[in-house]
């Protein structure tokens, strides 16, 4: 019997290496660039799981593109608790587009200790790119990435999930994030732009 997990895995492994088929050996003088992975759903329902699972399953190498992908979490950019829209535009604006174009790209961590933008992270054009979070299914997106991933969870459910992983800090914000979690999904329709569309909830629950 197949784990959750791989559930959950299987079918996006699949898309990545139908990808890399598609394109790898189509023109040799000019190799198609590296496979952009975006993740998106609401909070609490498993993406920075399935980011890690896609991580630790990666194959040494994927056609012409070796080695890890650059996993960027939107964790990391969020500049506070209303910054969701912010941190989908930063990502688009100095990660997706340039490395799309070839062209080097960098996202900007946010300290929430000191409540200031920190240091700057350069992205590898030559590794593959999975970007994770809330807001990352933005349409300027869609053209920037090639397999797209819609993770969906029961709201009980990812709930508890998300207060068991981010603590009271999180309970006390929970209603200020799911509204811009709403404004999010009016303006953009993420699960429109998604290539895969998975269900994170337990069997069980």
């Amino acid at each position: 019997m197949s784990s959750p997990d791989q559930v959950l895995l299987a079918p996006v492994l699949a898309a990545i290496a139908a990808h890399t088929a598609a394109h790898t050996g189509v023109d040799a003088r000019n190799p198609s660039p590296p496979v952009v992975i975006l993740i998106d759903g609401p909070s609490g329902a498993g993406k920075s799981t399935l980011a890690d699972r896609i991580l630790a399953a990666w194959p040494a190498t994927e056609g012409r593109t070796k080695g890890l992908p650059t996993l960027i979490r939107l964790d990391d950019i969020y500049p506070g608790w209303n910054g969701l829209a912010a941190a989908s535009a930063h990502v688009s604006e100095h990660v997706l587009r340039p490395f799309r174009a070839g062209l080097p790209g960098a996202w900007r961590r946010y300290d929430w200790t000191t409540d200031a933008p920190a240091e700057w992270h350069p992205v590898d054009l030559a590794r593959p790119l999975l970007v994770e979070g809330c807001g990352t299914l933005a349409a300027a997106n869609a053209g920037l990435s090639d397999v797209r991933i819609w993770l969906r969870a029961d709201d009980q459910e990812r709930k508890q999930r998300a207060l068991a992983r981010d603590g009271e800090a999180f309970r006390s914000h929970w209603d200020q994030w799911q509204a811009e979690w709403q404004g999010f999904l009016v303006r953009e329709e993420p699960a429109r732009w998604a290539t895969l569309e998975l269900d994170g909830t337990p069997a069980s629950a």
